[in-house]
This record gives C-alpha cells, structure tokens and sequence, in this order.
C-alpha cells in the first residue's frame, strides 16, 4: 500500500456531493518532555460535533479575524512562515497561528506564550480572556509539521496547518472544564495517543511531530489532500 493510499480514513473518501471551499484552519500540537516518555496533548470531541464527532484530536480550529489584528506576539521564524505563506499572504499565515494558540486555549485552558508587561487592547472576547493572564504568543518558537485539506464530500472542510511547539512553551494553565468541543483534554504517551481512535491524518501528524523532536534538524513538510480524486501527498 503506498502513502498516498492510507492519507485518508475509509469514511473521509470522496462523496458524490458538491463541494464545500475549505476553510483556513490551524491545530498545535504540543510535545512535553516528561521524565519516563514524551506526552501529547489530545482530546475527544463531542459526539454531537457535526465534524469528526467522538475523535480524538488535538486543540484546533478556523482562523477568525479578530486572529489577523493581534499585533504582539512577533513573527512566525523566517523559514516556517515560507511554508506558511503558501497560497496565502504573510498576515493570514501568522494570523493561523495565532488561530491555534486561541483554539488551544479555548478547549484546553492551557496559554502558549510568553509573561509579557504590556497587553494589547482588543474587542475580542476571547483574547480579552487570553491576554488576562498577562500573557502574549512568541510565535517564534512555533514549527509547521504538516498540511491537509479535509476531501471533497464532507459536511465539513479545514485547510488545516498543523503548527508544534514544545511544551516548555507553556506559561500558565486555566480550568477549561467549561469548553464546549474537546472532552477529557488529558497529556498522554505517544503509545497511549497512538492506541486512541485517530483519523488517519491526526495518526500521521503525530509521527511527523515525534520525528521533529527525536531526530531534530529541518523535515521535509508534507501536505495531504485529494486531487483528481486520487489522494496525495506532496512536499511545501
């Protein structure tokens, strides 16, 4: 079987419907370095979650606008906004990752950043909530690991970047047993994430996350999706 025949589950096939214009979408996963192994942080979704309901995923989701206005936070590394950058322009790739560092704080109550004495003013509720903690991004520290776009047919479609950063990268963590999308957020092994019921695109994301951290140095990025019908895989 080569690659491009297992990118997508059985279910996420193409569908004789029309399609729907993927949105820009962005998901971070998160490496800790614990003693005994390296842990991910995951959750489950909503069974009644119109996309993907009862998976387990990591923190994510669509870029809103309020995303793009941030202005603290710095920029993306030169050589991961390249990759970004494909297709879209400068601010809207940074604006994606500021999209999973809301999301992740959104469903987690976990706040990516940095302590920061100047805070932004914004008509944002949710960065009002974020920027709170005396907290802002430093998206300096972020990698782009991967790309999909959800195939043609779904109820659904993401043009998802799947942003990585260490979990040293934490500044401060909230109760978030109020979030409405991820059931159960919960840092585990690889092993564990691996055993979990994993799209197939969330199980190849994690492996291209784990060969970033062990092997270290710069990695190709793959980018999945469907064309012509067929899926693929190519390289940004």
């Amino acid at each position: 079987m080569t690659q491009s025949q297992i990118l997508f589950d059985a279910a996420e096939k193409n569908l004789p419907r029309p399609g729907l214009k993927p949105k820009d979408a962005a998901t971070l996963i998160i490496i800790r370095r614990d003693r005994d192994a390296l842990r991910v942080l995951m959750g489950q979704r909503h069974a009644k979650m119109a996309f993907q309901p009862n998976r387990f995923v990591f923190p994510g989701g669509r870029i809103d606008p309020c995303d793009q206005r941030i202005t603290v936070g710095g920029a993306l590394r030169p050589d991961v906004a390249l990759k970004v950058q494909v297709g879209i322009t400068p601010a809207r790739a940074r604006g994606l990752a500021l999209a999973a560092v809301r999301e992740t704080f959104e469903e987690t109550g976990i706040i990516v950043g940095e302590k920061c004495t100047h805070i932004p003013h914004t008509r944002a509720r949710a960065w009002q909530r974020y920027f709170a903690h005396g907290i802002v991004p430093k998206l300096d520290r972020f990698t782009l690991v991967a790309r999909a776009i959800t195939p043609p047919g779904r109820t659904r479609r993401f043009d998802a970047r799947f942003f990585m950063v260490d979990g040293s990268a934490i500044a401060h963590e909230v109760d978030a047993t109020h979030q409405e999308e991820l059931l159960r957020p919960a840092w585990l092994t690889l092993a564990e994430a691996r055993a979990l019921d994993l799209m197939s695109i969330t199980r190849r994301a994690l492996d291209e996350a784990e060969a970033w951290t062990v092997e270290g140095g710069a990695r190709p990025i793959p980018f999945f999706r469907v064309l012509n019908g067929k899926a693929t895989m190519s390289y940004l």
